[in-house]
């Protein structure tokens, strides 16, 4: 299980699904969990308060550690900004969780913004929007830094 974390828009769906090409061309099972396909569904009955969030994780980390028991490569791309998340998870998939933080400013997030969030969130139209009125944790022994500037 990889696992993705960084500020909203510090490139976590992008480079969870360029991952997921590669490994898939060389014949690897592998799947990506994000927002887009877990909030969708299955947790499409949270919302985005500090209970919300550590649900949304403590769920995501349980479907990837199934798929990951299954033989899958399981890449999670999510903000996932506390630490009692990262634990949460590591817990879920023992030896087999690899945390990956992606190293990316405020500046260059909001620069980003591909769906405007964090224009909205600046205008008070989003709120608990991490980065902005919502905390987030920088993990401190992350597997791998990656910066995404």
């Amino acid at each position: 299980m990889v696992w993705f974390t960084g500020l909203p828009s510090s490139g976590k769906t992008t480079l969870a699904r360029e991952l997921e090409q590669r490994l898939f061309a060389k014949g690897r099972q592998v799947f990506v969990l994000d927002g887009d396909n877990i909030r969708s569904g299955l947790n499409a009955d949270l919302g985005f308060g500090p209970e919300d969030r550590s649900e949304n994780i403590r769920r995501v980390s349980e479907v990837a550690s199934l798929f990951s028991d299954a033989g899958f490569i399981v890449i999670s791309a999510f903000i996932s900004p506390y630490e009692d998340d990262w634990a949460r998870a590591r817990a879920a998939a023992a030896d087999r969780f690899h945390l990956v933080y992606l190293e990316a400013d405020v500046a260059t997030c909001e620069s980003r913004d591909p769906n405007g969030l964090w224009s909205k969130a600046r205008r008070g139209e989003i709120s608990d929007f991490t980065g902005v009125d919502s905390p987030y944790e920088v993990p401190l022994s992350p597997d791998l830094v990656m910066n995404t500037r």
